[in-house]
C-alpha cells in the first residue's frame, strides 16, 4: 500500500474522516470475548472508565471535545456488515472452523450495540465512563483508545506544514524499515502486530502491518486487529484480556470465592474454546501466586501471554511450573506483549528460543545482536515463543518531529473495567505501577492474593 502520509495529511479534510472505520476494527481478543460474555454473563452490568496516566499531555487542551464525541458518535452509528459476519462465520481461525456461534453472529447483527456514555474534562484530560450491559460496554476499549491517539495525532499533524509533515513520515518509514531489517532472516521468529490500541493512525497502522507482511514472510504471523485480518487476509491474533478475571472477582460474594475466581475464568474459557486459543494470562493479580495455587489442569493448556511481568523472569517461571507437573515446555507456547521493541524481541527469542551459549544469563540477551548475527544456535528450544508488538510498532515517531517536539511520542492512555454490578473493580498485575482501582480495594485484594513476585517497573505506554 502506497500512502503520501504527508499530502493526505496536509490537504484532507480530517474532520470527514472517521477514526473508526468499522466494527471490526478492533483487537480480535475482543471479538472472542464478546461471544464469551454473551453466552455466559449477559446480564452483567459493567462500567469501563479511560483515562490518561500521561498526565503531562493535557489532551483535552490538544483538540475540542466536539470532535471527540463526533468520533464517539459515529462509533455508535454503525453496525457490523453482512461481509464481516461472513467472515466471522466461515473462516478458519487458530486452525479451527466456527469458532463463532451462528446465533452469536446472528445477535451482532440483529441486536449488539455501544452503549451511551459519559464524558467530561478535568485538568486537561478527558474522562470517559461507559455503563451499560457487559456485551455493550466491553467493545468501547479499543474503539475509544483508537479514537483518542489518532485525534492526538491529527492535533500535531496541524501544527506542521507540508515539508515537516515529509519529514516526519519520511523518518518514521526509515525508523521502522531499521526494525524489519534487524529481524529478517532470524530463524524460527514469530511476531504479530498488538497495536491497535495505541496507534498513530489507522492509515499508519496498515501501512506498518503491509510492510510487515511483504518483508518478513512467514515470521509475521498475523496481527490482533480484525478489520485488517479480514481485509488482507491475514491471520486474526489474541485469544483473551484482563476484563474476565477482574468482573468475575467483582462479583465474588467473599475473599475465598475471589481468589478462586480467576481459575473459574480458565474453566468457563475452555467450555467455550480450545486448543490455540487456551492461553492463560496469569497477571491479573500477580503471576507467581496464580501459578503456585493453579489446578493440575491448567498446565494442558497451549501456553501463557506475558504482559505486566519482566518476560525473561516470567517465562522461566512457567517453564519451571510446566516442568514441575511434568509437561514438557518446548510443546507449549510463551507469548510476550508488554512495552516490546526490536531489541528486546530479539533477545527473548534467543533465550527462550535457542540461541543459548554458554552460561548466558537474560541479562546478556537484553541486547541479543550479537548472539543472532552470530547465528550460534543450538538445537535446545526451551518453549516455543512469539512477540505481540504493540505501541513501538504501529507508533513509535519518538525522535521524527522535525520541530523536535514530543506531540507525536506514545501516551499511556487506558480504558479498563472500573466496575462491576456497583462493586469496584481492581487490577493488581505484576507491576505495582499499574494497579487498578480504589485504594482501600487495593489494599485488599492484596491481602487477599498476595504480592509475591510483584515488582516496580517504569510504564511506557
Amino acid at each position: 500500500m502506497i500512502v503520501n502520509f504527508a499530502e493526505r495529511a496536509h490537504n484532507h479534510n480530517w474532520e470527514l474522516d472517521p477514526v473508526t472505520r468499522s466494527l471490526l476494527d478492533t483487537d480480535f481478543y475482543k471479538l472472542l470475548m464478546l461471544q464469551f460474555i454473551w453466552k455466559h454473563l449477559p446480564k452483567t452490568r459493567v462500567s469501563f472508565s479511560l483515562s490518561n496516566r500521561t498526565t503531562s499531555v493535557r489532551l483535552a487542551d490538544m483538540f475540542p471535545t466536539e470532535e471527540l464525541i463526533a468520533q464517539l458518535e459515529h462509533a455508535r452509528s454503525l453496525a457490523f456488515r453482512k461481509s464481516e459476519l461472513i467472515w466471522l462465520a466461515g473462516n478458519t481461525f487458530y486452525g479451527q472452523r466456527g469458532i463463532f456461534e451462528p446465533a452469536f453472529l446472528a445477535w451482532l447483527e440483529r441486536d449488539f450495540r455501544l452503549s451511551d456514555y459519559e464524558l467530561s474534562v478535568k485538568n486537561g484530560q478527558f474522562h470517559l465512563l461507559f455503563d451499560g450491559l457487559w456485551t455493550e460496554t466491553t467493545m468501547w476499549e479499543l474503539y475509544a483508545l483508537a479514537i483518542i491517539d489518532e485525534l492526538k495525532t491529527r492535533a500535531s499533524l496541524k501544527r506542521l506544514n507540508e515539508f515537516g509533515l515529509d519529514i516526519l513520515y519520511a523518518r518514521a518509514k526509515t525508523k521502522l524499515w531499521g526494525k524489519i531489517e534487524q529481524l529478517r532472516g532470524v530463524p524460527d521468529l514469530h511476531v504479530a502486530d498488538f497495536g491497535t490500541r495505541r496507534r498513530h493512525s489507522f492509515l499508519w497502522q496498515e501501512y506498518v502491518v503491509e510492510a510487515m507482511a511483504s518483508n518478513l514472510g512467514s515470521a509475521f504471523t498475523g496481527t490482533s486487529n480484525a478489520f485488517l485480518a479480514h481485509k488482507h487476509d491475514l491471520e486474526a491474533i489474541g485469544t483473551n484480556a484482563h476484563e474476565i478475571p477482574m468482573v468475575l472477582a467483582a462479583i465474588a460474594p467473599d475473599d475465598r470465592a475471589m481468589k478462586a475466581s480467576q481459575y473459574r475464568v480458565l474453566e468457563l474459557w475452555q467450555s467455550t474454546y480450545e486448543g490455540a486459543l487456551l492461553i492463560m494470562l496469569p497477571d491479573t493479580f500477580g503471576t507467581t501466586q496464580f501459578l503456585q495455587n493453579a489446578p493440575d489442569w491448567a498446565a494442558d493448556w497451549t501456553g501463557q501471554r506475558v504482559d505486566s511481568k519482566d518476560p525473561y523472569v516470567a517465562g522461566d517461571e512457567y517453564i519451571d511450573w510446566l516442568k514441575k507437573r511434568g509437561r514438557d515446555p518446548r510443546e507449549k507456547l510463551l507469548i510476550a506483549s508488554d512495552a516490546l521493541d526490536v531489541d528486546e524481541i530479539l533477545g527473548l527469542h534467543a533465550y527462550f528460543g535457542g540461541a543459548l551459549v554458554g552460561g548466558a544469563t537474560p541479562k546478556d540477551f537484553r541486547r541479543a545482536t550479537d548472539f543472532l548475527d552470530s547465528r550460534k544456535w543450538l538445537a535446545d528450544r526451551r518453549i516455543r515463543f512469539s512477540a505481540g508488538w504493540g505501541t513501538l510498532l504501529t507508533n513509535d515517531f519518538r525522535g521524527c518531529d522535525p520541530n523536535d517536539g514530543g506531540g507525536f511520542d506514545p501516551i499511556s492512555l487506558i480504558c479498563k473495567v472500573h466496575d462491576v454490578e456497583g462493586r469496584p473493580a481492581v487490577k493488581l498485575s505484576d507491576n505495582y505501577a499499574k494497579a487498578l482501582g480504589p485504594e482501600s480495594e487495593i489494599e485488599r485484594y492484596r491481602r487477599v492474593f498476595g504480592t509475591v513476585g510483584v515488582a516496580n517497573i517504569p510504564v511506557i505506554a
